[in-house]
């Protein structure tokens, strides 16, 4: 192996420092059948009552390069945001509308596969989480720790293909975590840990991407609730 190659290995093992073992599971222990509307009403409450603005500050990392900006993310519950990023300088931006798991727009689209290869954990990086497709088995739990007073509820969305877990850890009323994680065919796409403020307010995420591997996270700077987004804002650039 070249010095090249190897410093090369060592950062993409730093990167994600799990390698070179593949990540363990983030749900470790079987679940039992859960129920869908119990799950439905558990996303519905992720989101937020009414059109939220939120401006933030992103970095993205692989092996090759390293990209920083800043973006803003418009959320129009249930199901629809629009996501807008841009490098120092403007740099490398871009915009893209998403309603529920799919991608309406990008523009260019290029970039924003580049930066969001795994929607659901665009959503869930928001500490927002889309309710199980029709298909998709419901398995469920529920934890309490007496001695850290956190309770953590668990809940996993399984298709043929894909199979969503979501942990969610709650301090008596403090600041919660949502931790994510998208297996296909059995292999880990993405993992994501968000954080919530005292006020349920994004503060924090960080997405991993295993197979790249590559790194995402951004830091909240800005929560409107108060926002009025436009109705030219779902539509094209173009």
């Amino acid at each position: 192996m070249t010095r090249r190659r190897a410093l090369s290995y060592i950062g993409a093992c730093t990167l994600l420092t799990a390698c070179p073992h593949p990540p363990a599971p983030l749900v470790p222990m079987p679940l039992a059948p859960g129920s869908r509307d119990a799950a439905v009403a558990w996303t519905r409450s992720t989101l937020p009552r009414a059109p939220m603005l939120i401006r933030f500050r992103w970095h993205y990392q692989d092996e090759r390069v390293k990209y920083a900006g800043r973006g803003t993310i418009r959320i129009a519950p249930p199901d629809s945001l629009r996501f807008d990023f841009a490098g120092p300088l403007n740099l490398g931006s871009g915009a893209a509308v998403i309603i529920g798991d799919s991608v309406a727009w990008a523009d260019p689209e290029k970039n924003f596969r580049a930066l969001v290869p795994a929607v659901p954990m665009l959503w869930a990086a928001f500490t927002l989480v889309r309710p199980p497709a029709e298909a998709a088995a419901v398995f469920g739990a529920e934890v309490l720790d007496s001695l850290s007073h956190k309770r953590r509820v668990v809940w996993r969305f399984a298709q043929v293909e894909d199979t969503l877990d979501y942990v969610v850890t709650d301090s008596a009323g403090r600041e919660s975590l949502l931790e994510a994680e998208w297996r296909r065919r059995g292999t880990l796409v993405a993992r994501s840990r968000a954080r919530r403020d005292s006020l349920q307010h994004p503060a924090s995420a960080r997405i991993d991407f295993p197979e790249g591997p590559a790194r995402f996270e951004l830091t909240v700077d800005v929560v409107d609730t108060a926002a009025v987004i436009p109705p030219d804002a779902w539509r094209s650039r173009h």
